[in-house]
């Protein structure tokens, strides 16, 4: 049904109806950019709240980080960073596709509007200025008909008059024959002036009118159309990022179940074992017989003995999960010599024959006390020692191989920062242009001082590591290093051994350009395997179709970003929630 056809008389009902549309645009775009700011506040709470309980770069290394549970947690933390990323696509989405195109189109549609509104008027004044055309021509008719009876009735009564003369008569007649020509006249341009307005007229209401009222039906079905997409787009755009959200929930449910208590539990038990042996039963001292108490003495001191247990049973909770710093074992050694004896070892008193039992434990008492404020003290303030025998032997053992790891690393860095110099330094002194080798004397010789130094570190860690009963394996580094062609090799223990390279200086040539524009390339630390696909377009990406698999080249910083790189040597960063990562342990 066309509202040219069926609404030809309804104009201010359908200028009312097509106004009402557009506003109901507006409000449609207003709706979701309130969405869009709610999504958006909600992203950057969630990332807020991630940030506020993820650990800090400092913190990674305490204990409790090798905990599943805490493992988990972080997981947790990761996944909600994930999703606040998919909130902010959502809002993102919205305002591009929905807000943006939707305020451009309602521009259009009302200047269309504007447009068409503006011709229904112009020809609405023009059959006015018709009509009022045919008013006047009318009452000019009406009123020269007028002039023209009475002209004729004078005439006629001229005439009859026998007092008139024949000029008299003569007068009036012609002065009715030109009233009578003059209304005919105005008769003929009335008629004329009616047949134009009717003509027009019919014009207005069956072709110009309905045809402006087709018009602005197509105009506002088109809106009413688009609405509607914009309302499909309202769903679809969450429904787009659903499995990638569906991805984070998995993530955390995946976080959750693998949590593994035994696990929590072995690791409590591997970081802070002791190495102790439990302390024995304490000897009956029998005083009756005369036995030497100095013996007795001697055992307090040893972790068997009654002052261990008294020690650490002093009150209610042990020793070991108090806040206290543990006691250096140098100061609490099993093969310490026990403290001086006290007046109280003196000569039983007389009560000793009524009631020896109760004589012992209070002597013991006499004893012991002062030597747990003393031990309390020593708790209070540890000594730590470079060589970590203020640990327990387990402990130890641990920390030791840890700092020992972490010497080769640095040792690996400062013989890699050697071999890139002496490199440099050959290529200077081939090609002078490139700079001069006299430059880098200073850097290699702090650098050949820090190898020296670190190398000592290694030989001294492995030490104490073997006198803690550790296995003394120590991490591999490549202790190469280039003096003008030559390559020394040398191993963690410091023996040299000289190899020679056939032609360096080729060698050389083949990894550094004259630009110095080739760069090593990084060891991938990881695989992923690409979810969905990404086109890769902005600048840095790097493109992935679903299901490929690329290899991990740089974690996650935070941003969102993981950079690979594919089997061809293609490298760039794609977005960290596209893809699953394992990582090389």
């Amino acid at each position: 049904m066309d509202w040219g056809t069926e609404l030809w008389d309804q104009c201010d009902i359908i200028e009312k109806h097509t106004q009402s549309g557009l506003e109901l645009v507006e409000k449609y775009v207003k709706f979701v950019k309130e969405r869009t700011e709610i999504e958006q506040n909600y992203a950057k709470q969630l990332r807020n709240l991630s940030k506020k309980y993820n650990v800090k770069r400092s913190s990674k290394e305490e204990p409790e980080c090798r905990l599943s549970s805490y493992q988990s947690f972080l997981d947790i933390l990761n996944e909600m960073n994930d999703y606040a990323g998919q909130r902010e696509l959502i809002a993102e989405n919205m305002m591009m596709s929905i807000c943006i195109d939707l305020t451009k189109y309602l521009q259009e549609l009302k200047q269309e509007r504007k447009t068409y509104l503006m011709e229904a008027k112009k020809a609405q004044q023009s059959l006015e200025s018709t009509y009022k055309q045919l008013e006047s021509s009318k009452k000019r008719f009406e009123r020269e008909w007028r002039e023209a009876e009475r002209a004729a009735q004078n005439a006629e009564k001229t005439d009859q008059d026998i007092n008139a003369t024949k000029a008299d008569v003569e007068k009036a007649k012609q002065q009715a024959h030109m009233r009578a020509h003059v209304a005919e006249e105005c008769k003929n341009d009335y008629a004329a002036q009616l047949q134009k307005f009717n003509k027009e007229q019919n014009q207005f209401y069956f072709q110009d009118m309905p045809l402006i009222f087709n018009k602005l039906q197509d105009l506002d079905e088109r809106r009413v159309q688009k609405l509607g997409r914009g309302y499909i787009l309202f769903s679809d755009t969450e429904k787009h990022v659903m499995p990638i959200i569906s991805k984070c929930l998995e993530g955390i449910t995946k976080a959750g179940t693998n949590v593994n208590e035994k696990n929590d539990s072995m690791v409590v038990v591997e970081q802070n074992k002791s190495g102790f042996e439990r302390p024995g039963d304490v000897e009956f001292e029998d005083y009756s017989q005369g036995i030497n108490r100095t013996s007795s003495e001697s055992s307090l001191g040893a972790p068997k003995g009654p002052m261990d247990l008294l020690g650490r049973n002093r009150s209610k909770n042990f020793w070991l999960f108090s806040k206290r710093s543990k006691l250096s074992p140098s100061t609490l050694s099993p093969y310490s010599s026990p403290p001086a004896p006290s007046p109280a070892n003196g000569p039983p008193s007389p009560k000793f024959g009524r009631d020896p039992l109760s004589y012992c434990l209070k002597e013991i008492n006499k004893t012991v006390k002062p030597r747990i404020s003393s031990f309390r003290t020593l708790r209070r303030s540890p000594t730590v020692t470079e060589d970590f025998t203020h640990l327990p032997p387990e402990q130890r053992r641990k920390r030791l191989q840890q700092k020992l790891e972490e010497i080769c690393k640095e040792l690996q860095k400062e013989v890699d920062q050697s071999e890139a110099l002496e490199k440099m330094k050959d290529v200077y002194e081939k090609n002078p242009q490139m700079g001069d080798p006299a430059s880098l004397a200073s850097q290699i010789s702090q650098t050949s001082q820090n190898i020296e130094r670190l190398r000592g570190d290694v030989k001294k860690y492995e030490t104490w590591l073997s006198e803690a009963g550790g296995r003394g394996e120590t991490p591999h580094y490549r202790p190469h290093t280039f003096n003008n062609g030559a390559q020394e090799t040398q191993s963690p223990d410091g023996a040299h051994s000289d190899e020679s390279t056939p032609d360096s200086s080729q060698a050389i040539y083949a990894e550094f350009d004259d630009d110095f524009e080739d760069e090593e390339v990084a060891a991938p630390i990881g695989k992923c395997t690409a979810m969905y696909n990404f086109p890769g377009a902005s600048e840095g990406t790097i493109s992935m179709q679903e299901g490929e698999e690329l290899a991990v080249i740089e974690e996650d910083k935070g941003d969102g970003w993981t950079r690979v790189r594919r089997s061809n040597g293609d490298e760039g960063y794609i977005p960290t929630s596209y893809v699953t990562i394992s990582l090389n342990k």
